[in-house]
Formats: structure tokens, C-alpha cells, sequence
């Protein structure tokens, strides 16, 4: 188990030693009052795009869903007709390449994870960079006709004003201690919830008529949904490639069978968690958040079909892809690829959600149905 691993499984068990390290975390505090009040009264400078900024973020370390939640208002937005693009600060890839744009044809490893994730799944013109003034301005040269922006986390990213705010709350893994970096796994104290839209993060298996029933309370709920699982290569794949795969192909996964849950998100075990839910016995194998996967790693994981998530999918078709046009995928590798497979989700958004955005886009002159 990795550091982080231990980290993240001692907050979320509330581990007595953590107080130990409190004084640390006033400290960190302290800080982030002193930041946040510099750029309120302008001591730094911050950057107001010429169009709508809406940020979707959270105060915890960790994942809170953000990601499908992102695809899921993209997915509203584009088919409202809105010209919605998004930029992300491109974590695990290469700063160095940025700013750049994201594209079909890029890879984690330069752009980062999650937002060749969101391109792959909506096709949305995105830009990444740290520097999110560099990003929106070459999204912008690209796509000068955008009427809003969506940042991909970035809610402590000062130096970009916004317009909107919406902050996850997970429901099911809650605040733990409530504390503070690094006593607890706040990025943000809990006040900080009381400045921006809330959508809580609800557990699948909450019955619908609880989520209708906080609808109509105004509460915004969303859910994740699986979607089934799928393989992770497919025969377009192995096409674009011009490859010849071995013909043995593991048959999918059922309920009763198992599998290797092999997990590289915030909060694995979520991802667990939903794999138990549809009736796989599962063999946990959790790695830290943006994990770069290497073909040794994943080749340990034998006689039973192995299950990643679509996060960590991007990086593991990436690097069986470099594989496969260096020609060192050997018949070890092929028979990985037979046994890969990826369970995607839908973020599901109570009606109170798009009732909200439709108000609050109201105000900027852009138009949408609930």
C-alpha cells in the first residue's frame, strides 16, 4: 500500500494519530484565510474572462464524482445548443506542452487523465494549462464564439474569477473529522460550502422517490450510475492499429464471477463498492489518485478478468496503445488486453440540478430548458 493509500484509508477510518498533526493544519488554515483575502482585496492579481466562468469543484481531496458530473452537464448544455467549452489545470500530464488544446488524439501522459476522459466522452473543445488565463485564452483563439466556460476543479484557484460555483458533496464518504490538511482531507473549511451551489453526491442505490422527494426541496442530487461493463479494447481499436489480437477472448464478467477491481481514482473504494453492488466477488487492488498504470503492473493479474474504471482506462489503452506501435506487444499483452474490461458511469442529476443552471445562466443571456 502506497503512502497516499495509507493516507486517504486512515482519514476516511478517523485514525485517533491524525490530531497529532493539527497544529499543522492551523497552519495551513492560516494560509489559505491570508490567500483568499489578499485576492478579495486585490493584493493578487486575478483574471475575469470575457464571457461566463463556472467552476465545478470540491473542498476534499479526493473524488467526489466531479468528472461525470462535468460530461453530464456538457452532454445538457451542447444539446440545448450552448457553445460550452472547458479547461482543466491537466494534472498528470505535461506542463511543459502547455497551454494546449485536448483533442480525440491526445494522451494522458501530456494532457492528463480526466480531461482526455471528458473529451473522449462529449467532444467538448477543451484547453488545458495550470495557468487557467492561459487556458481560457487559447480555448478562445480556437473557439471565439464560446458563450461559457466550465472549469474542471480550480474552486481554490483564486486567480480565475467565476461566476458560478457548484461544489460536490459525497454523501457517502461525508467530511471524516472535518478537519483541515492534513488532519483531515478538507482543502477548504466546511464555511466555505456556505458560498456556492451544493450537489450531493448520493449513494446508487438510493431509492428515486428520495431523490424526487429532495427535488422538489430544492436539494440538487445526483447519482452514478453504471452502465454496464464494457471491454476495454475494441475490435475499432485493434483495427486503427493494425493489429492481429489473439483469438481467446475471456468471456464478460457476471454477477457471482470475480474479478481484479484495479483502481487509480480519489475514493476507490467507491469504485469497489459498485462492483459488489452488481454481485462480482471482488479482489481490491486500490492505487493513488492519477496513477500512471505500467503493462507489469496490470500483467500480475491473471486468471481472473480484470476491472478497471474509465478514469483509468485513458491511461491503460494509452500505454498498451504505445505498446502495440513500438511493437513490443508481446502475447502476454494480448492475452491482458482479452481480459481487460471497463465499467463507465452516467452521473444521473435530480431536475432541481438543471432547474438551477437554467437560473443561473438566465442571468448571463444564455437560454436552456430544465
Amino acid at each position: 500500500m502506497s503512502i497516499e493509500t495509507a493516507i486517504t484509508d486512515a482519514w476516511q477510518r478517523k485514525a485517533p494519530w491524525l490530531w497529532l498533526l493539527l497544529p499543522i493544519s492551523w497552519l495551513y488554515g492560516s494560509l489559505i484565510r491570508l490567500r483568499h483575502q489578499a485576492y478579495k482585496l486585490g493584493w493578487l492579481a486575478s483574471y475575469r474572462a470575457p464571457l461566463p466562468v463556472m467552476v465545478i469543484g470540491n473542498i476534499t481531496v479526493g473524488g467526489s464524482g466531479k468528472t461525470p458530473l462535468i460530461i453530464a452537464l456538457v452532454d445538457h448544455l451542447q444539446q440545448q445548443g450552448v457553445r460550452v467549452g472547458v479547461i482543466s489545470r491537466g494534472y498528470g500530464g505535461d506542463s511543459s506542452q502547455m497551454p494546449t488544446l485536448v483533442t480525440h488524439d491526445s494522451v494522458p501522459s501530456v494532457v492528463g487523465d480526466e480531461p482526455c476522459l471528458i473529451v473522449n466522452m462529449t467532444a467538448v473543445p477543451m484547453a488545458v494549462c495550470p495557468n487557467r488565463q492561459q487556458a481560457i485564452e487559447t480555448l478562445l483563439v480556437s473557439y471565439p464564439d464560446l458563450q461559457l466556460i466550465i472549469a474542471d476543479d480550480g474552486l481554490q484557484h483564486y486567480a480565475l474569477q467565476r461566476d458560478i460555483e457548484w461544489i460536490v458533496v459525497d454523501v457517502t464518504r461525508g467530511f471524516g473529522n472535518k478537519q483541515l490538511l492534513p488532519t483531515g482531507f478538507l482543502r477548504e473549511p466546511m464555511s466555505r460550502l456556505r458560498t456556492a451551489t451544493l450537489v450531493y453526491h448520493e449513494p446508487s442505490n438510493t431509492a428515486s422517490a428520495s431523490i424526487r422527494q429532495e427535488s422538489v426541496g430544492q436539494r440538487l442530487t445526483m447519482q452514478l450510475q453504471p452502465d454496464g461493463l464494457q471491454p476495454l479494447w475494441s475490435k475499432k481499436d485493434t483495427e486503427r492499429l493494425g493489429l492481429r489480437l489473439l483469438s481467446t477472448k475471456m468471456s464478460k464478467p457476471r454477477a457471482g464471477d470475480t474479478v481484479h477491481a484495479v483502481s487509480g481514482i480519489g475514493y476507490p473504494k467507491r469504485f469497489f463498492d459498485t462492483l459488489q453492488l452488481l454481485g462480482f466477488e471482488v479482489i481490491e487492488h486500490p492505487y493513488p489518485d492519477h496513477h500512471d498504470f505500467d503493462l507489469t503492473e496490470l500483467l500480475q493479474y491473471t486468471q481472473h478478468p480484470v476491472v478497471v474504471t474509465s478514469k483509468d482506462a485513458v491511461k491503460v489503452k494509452a500505454v498498451l496503445s504505445q505498446a502495440a506501435t513500438t511493437n513490443t506487444l508481446t502475447d502476454q499483452h494480448q492475452a491482458l488486453i482479452n481480459r481487460l474490461w471497463v465499467l463507465p458511469v452516467t452521473a444521473k442529476l435530480s431536475t432541481a440540478c438543471y432547474q438551477r443552471l437554467k437560473q443561473q445562466l438566465t442571468d448571463f443571456d444564455i437560454t436552456v430548458s430544465d
